[in-house]
């Protein structure tokens, strides 16, 4: 199936299960889906916290759990929809889908050819385990050539650092912090690497005119609207080549997401920036205290909501800032004065703190099971927007191959767009 083909595939999924995903759970006091998948709503009730917590983090587990209520929700009205798609997604991509021939994968043994084993070391000494992972699994993506190489967003420029030293390519690191410029630009000058530093916003104009034709660029997690600026400067300077494994969708300076293609500018999804976070939501705690802590902290912050909504008369959810752990030490009746105070909303002096208290956790409760539900279509968003890039570049006349460039362990933002002009 061509990519436009599966956008398209996707498209109709998401547009058609909208009432499920495009919810904001906080704002909620009750299953806001109930009336339409009554059988759901019962599966959700029976699941108990562990099983809750379990299945968020494993999206095979959480199809299997889910599905069947789902298609018979569906079935008793009548509709169809092609959840064989969500089964198939709930896997991720595989690194098998970037095998075309044009983007032949490489070893990590590959990309660090040209360094020794002290050198390697000396290379990853102060980069974290799985970031390190992540940078030699991207680097074995990048094809060599002699064109010179743009890294979007470099940091301290490790990826950039790698690639020339093991490939002998001349590259051109671009980020805007001057001290991680300072530092990455030390470290090549010490291994005599041909990597520059040019400290810019990659927003800027001027960073635009970093993008030429003879060139690979590379971004390994660039954020948002960084990877985006990039997409579009690189297609309008024809670039020759592009790898990029983008990040942290909903980081766009727009309120909704403009999309690229003119495939997806025809959808009828209209995606917020609390819509473009569902991807990244995947429960990973590392233990039983900072799940009790975490559990008590949003129970205590819906309590606050609703007796917030009372006082006020209000009927939506009203943000505080972020919590110290110090603060769910005390009581329930210090935190709602704490919050009260911080957004200026003035409390009686008198009441129920039981009632509240209680409420915030029943609302917790629930919000957990409607997160639960929309979290069924995370990898599904997630390859709509993945897809929309591939289509953009495709309709720009690159050739282009979408997958995954390490294990879903190393990293959940582990899709990777290659793409390559036929000529320049």
């Amino acid at each position: 199936m061509s990519y436009a083909k599966q956008f398209t595939a996707l498209d109709d999924l998401l547009s058609s299960s909208r009432a499920l995903w495009q919810v904001k759970a906080f704002e909620a006091e009750a299953l806001p889906w109930q009336e339409e998948f009554p059988r759901l709503a019962e599966l959700l009730w029976q699941l108990d916290d562990e099983e809750l917590d379990s299945l968020d983090s494993d999206s095979i587990a959480l199809h299997a759990r889910l599905a069947p209520a789902l298609e018979a929700d569906l079935a008793a009205r009548g509709i169809i929809w092609p959840l064989s798609l969500l089964k198939t997604l709930a896997a991720g991509l595989a690194p098998s889908d970037l095998a075309h021939a044009d983007f032949a994968e490489h070893s990590a043994d590959e990309a660090c050819a040209g360094l020794s084993e002290s050198e390697l070391g000396h290379f990853s000494a102060h980069i974290k385990g799985r970031k390190w992972q992540q940078i030699l699994a991207f680097a074995a993506r990048v094809t060599p050539s002699d064109d010179e190489i743009l890294e979007w967003c470099a940091g301290k420029g490790h990826l950039g650092r790698l690639l020339a030293k093991g490939q002998s390519r001349t590259v051109v690191s671009l980020e805007w912090q001057q001290g991680l410029c300072e530092a990455g630009s030390q470290f090549a000058h010490q291994w005599q690497l041909p990597q520059r530093f040019v400290c810019g916003d990659a927003l800027s104009e001027s960073a635009q005119q970093l993008l030429k034709c003879e060139q690979q660029a590379v971004a390994l997690h660039a954020c948002g609207e960084l990877h985006l600026s990039l997409l579009r400067g690189a297609a309008k300077a024809k670039t020759r080549a592009l790898a990029v494994a983008p990040c942290c969708y909903h980081l766009i300076s727009d309120s909704h997401y403009q999309p690229l293609s003119s495939l997806a500018q025809k959808s009828q999804l209209l995606l917020s920036k609390h819509d473009l976070q569902l991807p990244l939501q995947r429960s990973v705690i590392a233990n039983a205290k900072a799940r009790a802590l975490r559990l008590k902290e949003v129970g205590w912050r819906l309590g606050f909501d609703s007796l917030q909504r009372d006082v006020i008369g209000s009927s939506h959810y009203l943000p505080i800032p972020a919590v110290k752990q110090s603060q769910l030490s005390g009581s329930f009746r210090e935190f709602c004065a704490w919050a009260a105070e911080q957004k200026q909303v003035k409390l009686p002096e008198q009441w129920d703190e039981e009632h509240y208290l209680d409420k915030g956790f029943e609302r917790q409760c629930m919000t957990r099971r409607i997160d639960l539900a929309a979290h069924l279509f995370r990898e599904a968003l997630e390859l709509w927007l993945l897809l929309d890039r591939v289509c953009f570049l495709q309709e720009q006349g690159y050739e282009v191959s979408l997958g995954a460039f390490c294990d879903l362990k190393v990293t959940p933002r582990n899709g990777l767009i290659l793409a390559r002009l036929p000529s320049c």
